[in-house]
């Protein structure tokens, strides 16, 4: 770090907890605008102490402006060698009242105490986003406020140890607002689970019921595998029937996940029911669509009618091989529009959504939704999973889902995403991630990493452009370590790889990660 001159008042300031500037300085002390200015941080060039039309606060000689911007040649950075807390901001009068929301491109090394955007001081309550851990690709954020006093603050915070770093470039301030609507989970573990004995207590020991537990956290959204003929009977017609009567008694709403498969369906396996065995094509779109009208219609006719479905599970290399491979897409497209026509002959409003896994490979997504718009796949929704210990990325996340919102004109979802709070097992099989090496960079296993990895995964989905980002889904939140409830249904005796990944601790308490879902 090179010393910056001219800042001998300033920089004798007691450093505070970062966002408190505007608590404590009086507000014209601020730089005053009723446009967001020098958004780009292109005013100065290289080495500025102070950002033309920003003011900062605390350990000043940490905030600057450097080459190296995500549109113009510049941006502003926060870092020191030792620990700091410093907050650039911009204070911003005159405007009219109403829904606003900010724009950021970000980057950060991770470590922080804390590193967020924030609008506050705009007469409600301050809205924050924090920045997800990026240290190559850039990453848009957003942040809403309602703007209700004619004035607002924009604030970008860093609570840093030594050597931690941000990056933020072309901030932008326009009317509207952003959201998500989708904090859900699956929890098709849950019935099984429960029949061999597994316990749900609230974070603060009490035994409950693990639906209810959940939706007191604000999730409002539950996802149900369903099988055709599994081998424990579980994840069946009969029990997501008897689950879905849960879920809608908390007030959620019910997405269904049909594997059209006796067991898991996936990008590596996608075999057909053995009731389905040897039928021909033909009869196989009379079984799709057959199966999924009956799930379906006996989950409206007991008043717990399905808000979303998904025609398939993970279905890159297609479904009900080897009919419904990619290798032959008329046939997969017919499979498909056989599941999308049950779906509407039960109720015409119910989305249809297709899934696909590997939520950072965009070339894959335009590959696979091309090709289904042009055999013309009837669809609703696109569903990704997203596992950042396997498909790469945050930002290369990002750019998947804005593209396929884009390309195809429809909303997007995470159908699945996850992250341990632990590595060490609960039960004798390995966990699926036991090492610290396949974590993602800067997101520890601990119940923290666990919480940012999804506030931050939520935060990329809310920011997709034209409201076209509807949530995420948890992946298996009740899946905890019970004997019998492993993950192969022909085996009793199997075990769960993923009970470091649950909501639910190893002393059956849940998580304070569970905050998540009480994002915008």
């Amino acid at each position: 770090m090179k010393f910056h001159p001219g800042r001998t008042i300033r920089a004798l300031l007691p450093p505070l907890a970062a966002g408190l500037a505007l608590t404590a300085l009086p507000a014209q002390s601020a730089q005053a605008a009723t446009t967001l200015a020098n958004g780009g941080f292109e005013s100065d060039g290289t080495g500025a102490a102070v950002p033309t039309g920003w003011s900062e606060y605390g350990d000043t000689g940490a905030s600057f402006t450097e080459s190296g911007g995500h549109g113009g040649s510049y941006r502003l950075t926060h870092y020191a060698s030792s620990a700091y807390k410093v907050e650039t901001y911009q204070y911003l009068s005159g405007l009219a009242n109403g829904n606003y929301t900010l724009t950021a491109w970000v980057r950060s090394g991770g470590g922080q105490n804390a590193a967020y955007m924030a609008l506050k001081n705009c007469g409600g309550t301050e809205q924050r986003t924090d920045l997800p851990i990026s240290s190559t690709g850039w990453i848009r954020i957003v942040t809403p406020v309602k703007v209700s006093n004619n004035q607002c603050t924009i604030s970008v915070n860093s609570d840093a140890n030594a050597g931690n770093w941000i990056n933020v470039d072309d901030l932008t301030l326009t009317s509207g607002t952003t959201g998500t609507s989708i904090h859900g989970a699956d929890i098709s573990s849950l019935a099984k689970s429960e029949a061999k004995g597994g316990v749900y207590r609230t974070g603060s020991g009490a035994t409950g019921d693990a639906v209810s537990i959940l939706k007191s956290s604000g999730m409002n959204y539950a996802r149900l595998k369903v099988w055709v003929n599994p081998a424990d009977g579980f994840n069946d017609k009969a029990h997501v029937l008897a689950t879905a009567k849960r879920v809608k008694a908390q007030g959620m709403k019910l997405l269904v996940d049909f594997h059209y498969s006796d067991s898991w369906a996936d990008p590596g396996q996608q075999t057909k029911p053995a009731a389905w065995m040897g039928h021909t094509y033909s009869q196989l779109k009379t079984d799709v669509y057959n199966h999924t009208y009956d799930v379906l219609s006996a989950l409206k006719a007991q008043g717990t009618t399905a808000d979303m479905v998904q025609v398939g599970n993970e279905i890159n290399g297609g479904m009900l091989w080897s009919e419904g491979s990619t290798d032959n897409w008329s046939q997969l497209a017919g499979l498909i529009n056989s599941g999308y026509d049950a779906v509407k002959a039960v109720n015409s409003s119910t989305p249809v959504a297709l899934h696909l896994a590997k939520g950072g490979d965009k070339a894959g997504t335009e590959w696979w939704f091309d090709n289904a718009v042009a055999k013309g796949v009837r669809f609703d929704a696109i569903g990704l999973s997203y596992y950042g210990y396997w498909h790469g990325p945050l930002s290369d996340f990002q750019a998947t889902l804005d593209d396929a919102a884009a390309r195809y004109g429809k909303p997007v979802f995470v159908a699945e995403t996850a992250y341990p709070f632990r590595l060490d097992s609960d039960d004798p099989l390995t966990n699926q991630i036991d090492t610290g090496g396949e974590l993602v960079p800067g997101y520890p296993a601990t119940v923290a990493g666990q919480t940012k990895w999804m506030k931050d995964v939520t935060s990329i989905v809310e920011a997709v452009p034209n409201g076209r980002g509807l949530g995420v889904f948890y992946w298996e939140a009740t899946w905890t370590a019970v004997t019998g409830n492993g993950w192969d249904p022909a085996d009793p005796g199997s075990g769960n790889g993923w009970e470091n990944q649950a909501l639910f601790g190893y002393d059956d308490k849940a998580l304070s990660s569970m905050t998540w879902f009480s994002h915008r």
